[in-house]
């Protein structure tokens, strides 16, 4: 075999991040990637690496924290599955993805770059400067002339190298017949060198060396600015289509037969196993179970799953192995369209305009336009082609849009270090404009405002004995209901009930013997109880009445200090989640939100945010799952927590680092300084230019001092952006 073989599978739907540079595998091998969202220190990693080296057929295993994926190289006939597997077995929950739909993101190298670049303009500026104070001080003849030849040995080749993205991005312009900001910065730059050249070769007095270092020193820092704000991210639309299994078990005649799922047809017959994602959308035909739909729907509690039951692809079969006949595959799944839903949605936020592209548009015309004015009505005055050459230059150098470009990342950068003290990531670059805007909220519920996990609230009424009992009954289960039941007990001290027999029953609860009575935990109707609106899990002993361990979602640190201080702000806030509606209800209540809605499907969020778009509202979405994705991107700005799905966190502009909400009315009010402090910046860039522009055209400026001009205007806007700190 000639090619390399090559299988990239991730072990759940977190795994986003830009993949680890590995190298080369040897010939005749496979190259495969487990994403483990579980681990979370140096243990977990020994642990990980430790399990999947001792695998058969695995050369070698490494494990990236920080990206949460082990990258293993093994043997061609090596099954992820098996991988798989023996990760579970170890204890950490696994996915097989799609290699196909995940967009590996270069590593950071374009700020690298930028930042190399940098160096070299700097270095090579100063010592230009000191060569030009030489000749300030009184050098003269061929002392002057030979420090200007040593200054264009340095100038010539820094500004090549350094120069390059300002080259690349006039020059693409260009060809297209348009102008960019990048434009007249090249103009200024080749004309303050084509006339130090020119002063040179003719022994003159001045040249401008210096002024052109200086110009491009100032240019690469606004530019790497801007580059730290941005968010290296792929598309959301993208991680969507990564949850989306490509393999599945056909059952056939002969057996079960594990195919690729582009080969099923509707009518098929597939097996999904307890922990196992559904591959398709399709119905139940065999088989009891319960599904976890929490990141499909945002429902809190799994589903009871029974034959005649839709299923959707993505959703996660909990208990029992279930049969399920194919109704749709691939791209006519309801997976993919939610994917199809966040791509529009992107594309469409996508458009929305800064404040220093709405100024670019008239900037760089304007400053082509007045220099070329400059030079003719110079040369048509004086007859003087140097005296032209040289006006034109410091009108353009003068002009140089330094201060605009770095009047928006000085203070985004200033504004983001300080919301990130705060705990809050800012992605976009021009999130922090947008989230001034914002005059209505939308919260979604489980994992946003809520923690996503039930909480016991009864156990103080419950009797030691029934306690006991239940501890044991919900220890042999892994229901979310069962684990929080375990938790609160065990958290009080209190020892199981020694139970015989105990059993799990896939889709109903589990059952045991306790002095010669069955004891059921789970259903209400599985132990003959009659259902109330709260959330429960019912205990039965023998005959006697069942009893309710009662729960209820705990709310997030500071949810509702924000939302106190979010209407107190004149914000209009909604809540909109896929969970039932007294579970919706009763958390409305409970944090003073009057607008609520329940039971909503993914486009029903995405289609109420573009509806209140519509209306004139700019709304910012808060949400954390695969349901919340389409709604994020088609806010006008949006939100989500460090734990949400990769998927809603790469829809989102902003991502909240810690559990606490409350920074979140914080950040809307350090977005509408950010924003002040923009405008003002702006300003300061306009008055700069009404003084200088007609000194620089009248002739009073030579292009150093317009350079040296262009230099304080930068360093004002950035002491103007540091105030936000």
């Amino acid at each position: 075999m000639t090619a390399q073989l090559r299988q990239t599978a991730a072990a759940c739907p977190a795994c986003v991040a830009a993949p680890a540079q590995v190298a080369e595998p040897a010939e005749q091998e496979v190259r495969i990637a487990l994403s483990l969202p579980g681990i979370h220190c140096q243990a977990c990693i020994a642990n990980v690496e430790r399990a999947l080296n001792a695998v058969p057929g695995v050369d070698s295993a490494r494990v990236n924290l920080t990206l949460k994926r082990a990258m293993i190289e093994a043997a061609p006939d090596m099954q992820t599955a098996s991988l798989i597997e023996v990760l579970e077995q170890a204890g950490y929950e696994a996915h097989e993805l799609d290699p196909g739909a995940l967009s590996a993101t270069q590593t950071d190298q374009a700020g690298r770059d930028l930042l190399m670049r940098l160096a070299v303009a700097g270095f090579a500026s100063m010592n230009v400067m000191l060569l030009s104070v030489s000749v300030w001080s009184g050098a003269s003849d061929a002392t002057r002339d030979l420090f200007h030849w040593i200054s264009a040995a340095i100038a010539l080749p820094a500004i090549a190298f350094s120069g390059q993205p300002f080259f690349v991005n006039a020059w693409s312009a260009l060809r297209v017949r348009r102008l960019n900001m990048d434009v007249p910065i090249v103009l200024a730059i080749l004309l303050a060198l084509a006339t130090s050249l020119w002063e040179t070769s003719l022994s003159g007095e001045h040249a401008y060396f210096d002024a052109a270092l200086t110009l491009t020193f100032f240019l690469l820092a606004g530019r790497y600015l801007d580059h730290r704000t941005r968010a290296v991210a792929c598309s959301a639309a993208e991680e969507l289509a990564a949850l989306e299994v490509h393999r599945a078990i056909r059952l056939t005649e002969a057996g079960e037969v594990q195919v690729a799922v582009a080969e099923l047809t509707p009518g098929d017959l597939v097996l999904v196993r307890p922990g196992g994602r559904m591959p398709v959308d399709g119905e139940i035909t065999e088989g009891r179970s319960e599904l976890d739909r929490s990141l499909l729907t945002g429902e809190t509690l799994p589903v009871y799953a029974e034959p005649g039951l839709a299923v959707s692809a993505g959703e996660v079969n909990l208990t029992g192995p279930l049969t399920v006949r194919v109704t749709a595959v691939g791209q006519e799944t309801s997976l993919h369209r939610m994917a199809d839903l966040v791509a529009i949605a992107e594309s469409g936020r996508s458009r929305y305009s800064s404040l220093a592209d709405s100024a670019a548009k008239l900037y760089a015309p304007g400053v082509h336009i007045l220099s070329a004015l400059s030079f003719l009505g110079w040369y048509v005055y004086s007859g003087d082609l140097r005296v032209a050459l040289n006006i034109a230059a410091a009108v353009l150098i003068i002009t140089c849009p330094c201060a605009l470009g770095l009047a928006v990342p000085a203070v985004t950068t200033a504004a983001s270090g300080r919301l990130f003290r705060k705990g809050m990531l800012i992605k976009h670059a021009t999130a922090l404009e947008r989230l001034a805007e914002i005059d209505t909220v939308v919260f979604d519920k489980t994992g946003t405002l809520t923690a996503g996990t039930p909480e016991l609230v009864n156990l103080a009424d419950i009797p030691l004995r029934k306690a006991q009992i239940a501890l044991a009954l919900a220890q042999a289960s892994s229901h979310p209901l069962s684990v929080s039941i375990a938790a609160a007990v065990g958290k009080a001290g209190m020892t199981p009930a020694k139970l015989t027999d105990i059993e799990e029953v896939p889709g109903f609860g589990t059952q045991g013997m306790f002095e010669g009575q069955q004891v059921r935990l789970g259903r209400a109707a599985w132990v003959g109880a009659k259902p109330g609106a709260q959330t429960a899990a019912w205990l039965a002993i023998g005959t006697e009445a069942p009893l309710a361990f009662l729960f209820h979602d705990a709310l997030r640190p500071g949810a509702v200090e924000a939302m106190k201080a979010l209407q107190q702000a004149g914000k209009d806030v909604l809540l909109m989640s896929g969970d039932t509606q007294p579970a919706v209800a009763a958390l409305a209540d409970r944090l003073g939100i009057k607008t609520w809605q329940a039971e909503a499907l993914p486009e029903d969020k995405a289609r109420r945010v573009r509806d209140l778009t519509d209306q004139g509202n700019k709304v910012l979405m808060v949400g954390d799952g695969l349901n919340d994705t389409a709604a994020l991107a088609a806010a006008h700005v949006s939100i989500s927590p460090a734990s949400a799905l990769d998927a809603a966190r790469v829809a989102s502009d902003i991502v909240l680092l810690g559990h606490d909400l409350s920074p979140l009315a914080d950040a809307c009010t350090i977005a509408v300084k950010a924003t002040r402090r923009i405008r003002e910046n702006f300003r300061i860039a306009t008055v700069y230019n009404l003084i200088a522009v007609p000194l620089a055209v009248a002739g009073l400026a030579t292009p150093l001092i317009a350079a040296l001009a262009m230099s304080v205007s930068s360093i004002t806007v950035s002491l103007n952006a540091l105030r936000l700190r």
